[in-house]
């Protein structure tokens, strides 16, 4: 049993497990643990990862990637012009959203960045499903702390067309947080003092900070912050001085050659990883750069955080808002934590001492921590995995509020409504329960307030349905429920009213009894009233001042109050509608099939390609004298048109097309490999067949010479194994007289297989018969001793008589054999096994 986190990155995902033996990152189908965010379509199918990404600088139009930052965005939105500067591939609006306009399998697409992550995703399954043997659904799947509602709902549409339950939606921040907890066992020990500990991920596409407290075994959010700087932006700064260098010397405009700026981009990310240890000038160099021309340049650490200045005051603003926002002191912090790719970067870890005046630590992985966080989280929400009580708050980063309009509304204050529900860093998941005064249907929006990554504050629209007036016209009291769920996402979750109905019912009433009764007429009464009812237990109740009062039943009117579910309908953004979701659902399931079937294919073509080389070589040299020189030469042109059709014709066939050249093929090439595999087995079956039958016949000369050890074996079996012996013999010799004639290139007429099997039928008939031990020999049971008494006769005492038995009669026979005590055993003298070497 195993349960699955994901690290979703901008750049590259890490994938973690959770096992018995604890948490540990699986490497993908090129023995890597990072598989890049990258996703290219070729002709027939498409390539995710590591493939995508190698293939990129040939056919850079047609690979996709940095589609994680334009989910849940909408036509119009500022970030789609970024991303347009940044990439060499096309992008497009389509009914309100960004698309990706592709050609695949001879067809015309727009896919959304969506179903780009789905794409990405259907390969990180896959590649759990190889590591670890079983089919991958449920997973804890890792976001920006900052992703906004419509970002977030996009994520788990993308997570459903891949086919993966989602357990939880959680921030990269808390799920390091999480993994820290662990390696430094704050969480499971509920007696070590609080700890407050910020985290910093100088990530890919931008950095986040959180500050979080450890106090008796739980882990709770205080504040995040972020900003978009991050490893991409330091890179496309290098970029960009080279770009101004290099149209100073070599006069080549690098923007405007895509491929070009990729190499750039590639060569900027190395060049900055060697600065961040070592301050020495570095070189730049870049063969056929562009113009089959090559270029040179060189960089040292201190220009480089020259020139990224900017950048990393942007950065001192992000922590400091995060440490402002958890209300903590500098002095109240135990530990800095820093993860991501950028935080090896000497300058940001300067920076981060000189903000909350400690040294950064580097405890944990700072490219696994995210993913073996998630996993934990996925162990945690696992019903199938025990571990330890572990509580998580997490918090949302930024304040909603709820927006209504009173149009309509039978009351004074006709005017719009507006009610801040969550503030900022209100801890999740939470539900609050609204109150409103309505007589009508009535919507409500939520929307973010404050400074906002995303252009559009809404949030969604929600609308309340089946409100009507009172009987006397007024408004209805209407309860709402808000809620933002474990994915921090918000939405109405339900809503009702109380009503109020008269009903009639039945109540006992007290009434005095006549006093001008008869004495007859009232014992009678008495006696009745005396009696229990059938069922009942007779009560008797004594009444004050002698007051006598009976009950009879009324029915009066009485108020009750009834609740009433009314129906809530949401408008979200970022989310799919359930028709589109089934739809694109269905194209995923298609391409991935495609995918699998096109593998299968390409598999099956290398099959070929692989044997032809491979059986090339080998007639010529160690099966070349198994093999007619004719016969040769015949199968040496059937290689050399099977080649050439699978590089012209066959390029693009279909599967069975290459099972059955492959099938065709390995009837003349397996047939002698099967003569050189026989020449080379035959002698050692033979040797075993023969010895097999010399000791058997050895054993059957020594039961004729009369030896003891095999003087109990029957006579009729022994002459079925000497019969045996005869007849295998001839079998032998008339097999062992064919292959001596046969030559290496004839096809043997006997198998080295069917020596064994025939050695085997009859070692199984004559090891049972002549190993069979000897018969144990029971020895005679002891016979009873008399006592004797004083006077040396024999005598019994009483406790020592059978019940019945006569005084003075003799002693009584032996005890059955059953009731008598075991006598002691023999050695067993068995005949040794007659094994073959």
């Amino acid at each position: 049993m195993s349960v699955v986190g994901i690290d979703f990155g901008n750049d590259t995902c890490y994938i973690s497990v959770a096992r018995q033996g604890g948490i540990e990152t699986i490497a993908n189908d090129y023995s890597l643990r990072s598989t890049p965010s990258y996703v290219a379509f070729g002709e027939k199918a498409r390539t995710m990862g590591v493939a995508a990404k190698s293939a990129q600088n040939t056919q850079a139009k047609r690979t996709y990637y940095g589609f994680k930052r334009l989910l849940g965005r909408k036509e119009g939105d500022p970030r789609l012009a970024d991303e347009l500067n940044r990439v060499p591939f096309e992008l497009g609006q389509d009914g309100g959203r960004i698309v990706y306009p592709l050609s695949y399998g001879g067809k015309d697409l727009q896919l959304s960045a969506e179903q780009l992550a789905a794409a990405l995703l259907t390969k990180l399954k896959e590649i759990g499903f190889n590591a670890l043997g079983s089919q991958i659904n449920d997973v804890v799947l890792s976001c920006p702390s900052h992703f906004t509602d419509a970002e977030r709902r996009a994520l788990l549409d993308a997570a459903k067309m891949s086919g993966l339950n989602v357990l939880k939606l959680m921030n990269d921040t808390t799920a390091t947080a999480l993994a820290y907890g662990i390696y430094k066992q704050d969480l499971p020990e509920p007696e070590k003092p609080a700890r407050n500990v910020v985290f910093v991920d100088i990530g890919h596409a931008g950095t986040q900070a959180a500050a979080c407290s450890f106090n008796k075994g739980k882990l709770t959010m205080l504040s995040s912050a972020a900003c978009n700087v991050g490893g991409r932006g330091f890179d496309e700064t290098i970029c960009k001085y080279f770009f101004q260098d290099f149209q100073e010397r070599y006069k080549l405009n690098v923007p405007g050659n895509k491929k070009a700026v990729l190499k750039l981009m590639t060569e900027a990310e190395k060049l900055k990883k060697l600065m961040s240890s070592n301050q020495n000038k570095l070189p730049l160099n870049i063969e056929c750069f562009m113009d089959d021309k090559d270029v040179k340049g060189a960089m040292d650490r201190a220009q480089f955080e020259e020139l990224i200045a900017a950048d990393l005051a942007e950065i001192e603003a992000t922590l400091r808002q995060c440490l402002e926002g958890s209300k903590l002191k500098v002095e109240d912090i135990y530990s800095v934590e820093i993860v991501g790719g950028s935080s090896r970067i000497p300058s940001i870890k300067a920076l981060i001492e000189k903000v909350y005046s400690k040294a950064p630590s580097t405890t944990l992985n700072a490219d696994e921590s995210v993913s073996r966080g998630c996993a934990l989280m996925c162990a945690i929400l696992s019903p199938t995995f025990k571990v330890r009580e572990f509580s998580v708050t997490d918090i949302q980063p930024f304040p909603i509020k709820l927006v209504w309009d009173n149009t309509g509304a039978i009351e004074e204050n006709k005017g719009p409504g507006e009610m801040e529900v969550f503030p900022a860093f209100h801890a999740v998941p939470f539900s609050k329960m609204l109150t409103f005064f309505k007589s009508d249907t009535f919507r409500v929006l939520g929307q973010y307030s404050g400074d906002l990554p995303y252009p559009d504050p809404h949030i969604g629209e929600f609308e309340v349905g089946e409100v009507r007036p009172t009987a006397d016209g007024s408004n209805q009291k209407v309860k709402v429920k808000v809620r933002i769920n474990p994915n921090g996402i918000f939405a109405v979750s339900s809503a009702n009213l109380v009503e109020k109905h008269e009903v009639e019912e039945e109540v006992p009433v007290e009434m005095e009894l006549d006093e001008k009764k008869d004495d007859k007429a009232e014992g009678e009464a008495v006696k009745e009233a005396e009696k229990p009812a059938e069922g009942e237990k007779m009560e008797t109740e004594t009444k004050k001042d002698g007051d006598s009062k009976e009950v009879k039943m009324e029915k009066r009117k009485k108020t009750v109050n009834k609740t009433i579910d009314l129906p809530v309908s949401a408008r979200v953004q970022g989310q799919l509608s359930y028709d589109r979701l089934q739809a694109a659902i269905t194209t995923e399931s298609a391409m991935a099939k495609a995918d699998k079937d096109e593998a299968e294919r390409l598999n099956c073509k290398n099959n070929v390609e692989e044997y032809i080389y491979e059986i090339r070589g080998k007639i010529c040299d160690e099966l070349e004298d198994f093999m007619l020189e004719d016969d040769r030469n015949r199968f040496n042109l059937e290689l050399e048109d099977a080649e050439n059709w699978l590089y012209e014709d066959g390029e693009y066939a279909e599967k069975r097309a290459y099972t059955e050249k492959l099938a065709v093929l390995r009837m003349t090439g397996e047939m002698v490999r099967k003569r050189r595999r026989e020449h080379e087995e035959r002698p050692e079956a033979v040797n075993q067949f023969g010895q097999c039958m010399q000791l058997a016949q050895k054993a059957v000369d020594s039961y004729k010479a009369g030896e003891d050890k095999f003087s109990h074996l029957d006579t009729l079996e022994v002459e079925k194994v000497q019969k045996a012996i005869g007849e295998k013999q001839d079998w032998f010799n008339r097999m062992c007289a064919d292959v001596a004639k046969m030559e290496k290139t004839s096809d043997p007429p006997v198998l080295a297989a069917q020596f064994y099997q025939e050695k085997e039928s009859f070692w199984h008939m004559a090891s049972n018969i002549l190993n069979k031990p000897k018969p144990k020999v029971e020895p005679p049971p002891p016979m009873p001793s008399a006592e004797v008494g004083a006077g040396g006769e024999g005598m019994d005492t009483a406790s020592d008589k059978e019940p019945g038995a006569a005084e003075g009669a003799a002693p009584s026979d032996p005890p059955p054999a059953s009731d008598a005590p075991a006598p002691p055993k023999e050695a067993e003298k068995v005949a040794p096994e007659m094994d073959v070497d």
